[in-house]
């Protein structure tokens, strides 16, 4: 299966974007020449979660244990261009999957442990799959009885450990068996081989085809703003079923012959006892985690992290305290990444800004011209903003607009939509999100919202993102954002939704007014409601649902 137009693919290889380069070739490859290199690893309480015993595989014992899988699901019937369903925590198995999937043409779509019957149902609607593949359980969350309720329509059910059985050592007849069929059925870096889901602001998953080549060229974007190097030991805490993990982590570790350390859920005293015991170079981190650890120097110190160059983080905006700490206190750079499963690659690096207060909230203008930033995201990838109501391309500083992006790393459209209004005329992807153009000279973009979180007090647009930012230094709280509510005469007004400390007495609305004005936020900006909540709303990614808080904080009042 393809998704871009042979037009596009020409073009791209031509560039040097795109090449030939399959996610099994790259398994293959570092298969013979770092045969004995940690490929993936299980965290050390994985028993405790899956009642198995933790798994180390090496690049070639994954180069077996994939091949197996991939036979045993031919003799299932399942081969190229089948779609499967793979829900999975963070476990050997989601990697072998990957490979398994790739080596005999399968689409494989990997999706959250989270993820209901009532969010299998649509994704089986979507893609018509040929199987769905789970284990018995992690932690309390029984996945097989879960994924039992689609197995139907010649959906099978398999499961590791009694229907899907691995080892690590090579199997000749499994060889030969997949030696044939890849000769009759050759594999093509175009094809689609992964159909991930957005988080989804409106609550319904839209599902994001990608090919090898799109996974490859945000592999580079990543690695390259990362300075990833061979050998590299990652440690991965998010989902292996989005961009941050796949792109992040999973291909540019099968480019350039890196280790994968696999963790889930989060458990904080366990990651950092994994970044030290692992000598872990990189890892990606949600900002809630890296606030906390900024703020418990006496943890930090504990452990011994020199191995680690440093730190990724991204999904919201980052506190530049929490950037200066890390660098004058533990000598670790942190990166901001602000990316999508669509294909927008966003970074910004110590080459960038040494600034911290400008790398924790904006991003380099990749793609526009500017030979400020030398590097492979800049060539091969573009973006412009435009007016979101007239259309216009905007280039002044200080200005807001939609974001537009194209580029090696976007993908052609969603699963079985009308994508006609999705990209302009000229092939950039209308993202949704809203950025102002930033700087002197304007090199930098600003991260504004989503389109659809824009609150519109009477006419006057305000970025809940800018507010969430500030209110990231409220001491009495343990995290706060803010959304719209309704009002008869301004149509919105902002509501600010707090988590308090556990030891915090309560405050009030004045109380927050008081800190945001105390920091020179415009007296229209400002919360006219508050409102207290045991816990934010977050999809499987750890992003705040802010369309889930105006539900709930609708229905208070």
């Amino acid at each position: 299966m393809k998704t871009s137009s042979q037009q596009r693919i020409d073009l791209y290889r031509q560039k040097g974007w795109w090449g030939d380069a399959t996610l099994h070739g790259q398994l293959e490859l570092q298969a013979r020449e770092n045969s004995d290199l940690l490929a993936v690893a299980d965290q050390p309480n994985r028993k405790e979660l899956t009642g198995d015993e933790p798994r180390r595989l090496s690049y070639a014992e994954l180069h077996a244990a994939s091949t197996q899988i991939a036979c045993q699901l031919l003799n299932k019937g399942i081969g190229t261009d089948d779609r499967v369903i793979v829900q999975l925590p963070n476990i050997v198995e989601l990697v072998i999957c990957y490979m398994a999937a790739s080596k005999i043409g399968v689409i494989i779509s990997p999706v959250p442990i989270q993820y209901g019957s009532h969010e299998l149902h649509h994704i089986r609607k979507m893609i018509s799959p040929a199987a769905i593949l789970t284990v018995d359980h992690f932690g309390t969350t029984e996945l097989a009885q879960n994924a039992a309720t689609i197995e139907q329509d010649n959906v099978q059910l398999l499961v590791f450990g009694t229907d899907l059985i691995f080892t690590t050592e090579n199997h000749s007849g499994s060889d030969l068996q997949l030696t044939d069929y890849q000769s009759r059925y050759p594999s093509n870096a175009d094809n689609i081989l992964t159909i991930c889901w957005t988080s989804g602001t409106t609550g319904t998953p839209k599902g994001v085809p990608r090919s090898h080549n799109m996974w490859f060229a945000t592999a580079r974007s990543c690695g390259e703003a990362g300075d990833y190097r061979a050998g590299d030991r990652f440690l991965n805490i998010f989902p292996l079923v989005n961009m941050a993990s796949i792109g992040g982590f999973l291909f540019p570790a099968l480019l350039l012959g890196c280790s994968i350390v696999l963790h889930h859920p989060l458990d904080p005293a366990l990651y950092l006892a994994q970044l030290q015991n692992e000598k872990i170079t990189f890892t990606l981190a949600p900002p809630a985690l890296l606030n906390q650890l900024a703020k418990s120097a006496d943890m930090w110190g504990q452990f011994n992290f020199s191995h680690m160059r440093s730190i990724g983080s991204g999904s919201a905006p980052l506190a530049h305290w929490m950037i200066e700490i890390f660098n004058q206190k533990y000598g670790l750079e942190v990166i901001n990444f602000y990316g999508s499963n669509e294909g927008i690659s966003l970074s910004c690096t110590p080459l960038h800004t040494a600034d911290a207060e400008v790398r924790a909230t904006m991003f380099p203008r990749v793609g526009c011209g500017i030979d400020h930033f030398d590097s492979y995201s800049n060539t091969a990838l573009q973006s412009k903003v435009v007016d979101t109501e007239t259309g216009d391309v905007i280039v002044e500083s200080g200005k807001v607009g939609e974001l537009l992006f194209a580029g090696s790393t976007v993908f052609d459209g969603y699963l079985g939509t009308d994508n006609t209004e999705l990209f302009s005329d000229d092939g950039y992807f209308h993202t949704g999100d809203l950025v102002e153009i930033c700087g002197d000279p304007p090199w930098f973009y600003r991260i504004a919202g989503r389109s659809k979180d824009i609150i519109n007090r009477g006419g006057m647009k305000i970025s809940p993102v800018e507010i969430d930012i500030l209110l990231e230094g409220l001491s009495s709280s343990v995290e706060s954002v803010v959304c719209a509510y309704q009002d008869d005469q301004l149509g919105e007004k902002v509501c600010a939704c707090v988590v308090l400390g556990p030891d915090t007495n309560n405050i009030d609305l004045q109380d927050v007014i008081k800190f945001l004005s105390d920091q020179g936020l415009a007296k229209f900006k400002l919360p006219e409601r508050v409102e207290f909540f045991e816990s934010l709303p977050r999809n499987p990614l750890g992003k705040v649902q802010r369309f889930i808080l105006e539900e709930l904080v609708s229905q208070r009042h």
